[in-house]
């Protein structure tokens, strides 16, 4: 059967009902699913908080005895190996769903292809790539942990007209407006991990928390690069440790693992280490030693992070450019200027680095917001 415009329209209001839980459902993704009979929509949902149930058997449990002869619109392809619940194309077949339309094959080595053979072994009209390439970018995180073993990672940069991020030996600018400045506690929402560097944690003493109303409770892993474990127990994010993760990430440079090993045996410094590390982990904080921020961003990966958010300060966007990590860039871009001593941006609406193409542009107030996404 040849894919009619209605089908694209029930696949995009699938892709809409994926977004509702985007950065709530671990290590599974948020995929939509309808179930459509005779015109009308007799079932809908999206993956529940924390990954189960999955879409696609809540939708069929709504639609109940309706789903028998109905067209089912998926997001992802439906799972087909056991885990903690049955695979859902197991589910699809004993519903009695005719039909089954979906945007993407999941690249899950349990599951890639083998659904939808499941379906048409039993059958069941099967066709793929309906708004592929919308539902590849719904869902670039989790495709990215399965098929680079890495999260997809957002740099966001508050920039001032005259390109800087801050200022030395101040306290922290306010760079844009409060409708920007919203938009970005929503997007911390969206993600799986926050992380800063030691310097932006010490002169900014951030909360890095979702703060915008109705999604408080969204707020996502904090991580800190830090290498000297210096952050202090008594910042707000050791403070709130407890009810909010946070992961306090040590990537000593090559001279600093040699000195590390020579101070391995005792001394002054070692005294300290070990008190700060005693301070922290009975504030909750956890440390987490690693080598690069490659072996990091694995790390994350292997834990179900799939998407990160890099949030500063210049030096840690900058290493994560060069190191060929960041996917998205978002700029959002201010009218303040900063003026004597500022901090330079990495990169500014003049200069974006090569490889990365405009995605959209938006405007929050004054403020100015360029996307820009890395070329496939």
């Amino acid at each position: 059967m040849s894919v009619t415009p209605e089908d694209r329209r029930y696949m995009a209001a699938a892709m809409r009902l994926s977004r509702w839980r985007t950065g709530l459902t671990a290590t599974n993704p948020s995929v939509g699913a309808i179930v459509v009979r005779d015109g009308a929509i007799v079932g809908r949902a999206v993956t529940a908080p924390g990954g189960r149930p999955h879409g696609e058997t809540q939708a069929l449990s709504q639609a109940g005895e309706k789903a028998r002869g109905a067209t089912l619109y998926v997001t992802l392809e439906p799972c087909s190996h056991h885990g903690k619940t049955p695979p859902c194309a197991d589910a699809i077949v004993a519903a009695g769903i005719s039909r089954v339309v979906v945007s993407l094959t999941d690249p899950d080595p349990r599951v890639s292809g083998r659904g939808l053979a499941i379906l048409r072994q039993a059958g069941i009209a099967v066709d793929e790539g309906v708004l592929e390439e919308e539902s590849r970018r719904a869902l670039q995180a989790y495709l990215m942990r399965q098929t680079k073993g890495r999260p997809h990672v957002t740099l966001k940069l508050a920039v001032s007209a005259d390109g800087m991020i801050g200022r030395r030996g101040e306290e922290q600018i306010t760079i844009t407006g409060p409708a920007a400045r919203a938009q970005v506690h929503v997007l911390r929402a969206e993600m799986d991990a926050i992380l800063v560097g030691i310097g932006t944690a010490l002169a900014d003493d951030p909360e890095l928390t979702c703060r915008a109303p109705g999604l408080e409770t969204r707020s996502p892993l904090r991580v800190v690069l830090n290498r000297r474990l210096d952050l202090s127990p008594a910042s707000k994010l050791a403070r709130s440790a407890r009810q909010v993760p946070v992961l306090l990430a040590s990537i000593p440079s090559p001279r600093e693992q040699e000195e590390g090993a020579r101070r391995a045996d005792g001394g002054d410094d070692a005294s300290t280490l070990g008190r700060l590390r005693t301070e922290l982990a009975a504030a909750g904080v956890e440390i987490l030693e690693t080598r690069s921020l490659a072996t990091l961003l694995s790390t994350l990966a292997a834990r179900g992070i799939s998407s990160l958010l890099v949030e500063g300060g210049a030096a840690v966007a900058k290493s994560f450019l060069e190191a060929g990590l960041v996917d998205r860039i978002l700029l959002f871009e201010g009218a303040v200027t900063v003026g004597a001593n500022g901090i330079a941006s990495p990169v500014t609406g003049a200069d974006i680095p090569a490889g990365f193409r405009l995605l959209r542009e938006a405007a929050f107030g004054p403020d100015r917001l360029t996307e820009y996404e890395r070329s496939p």
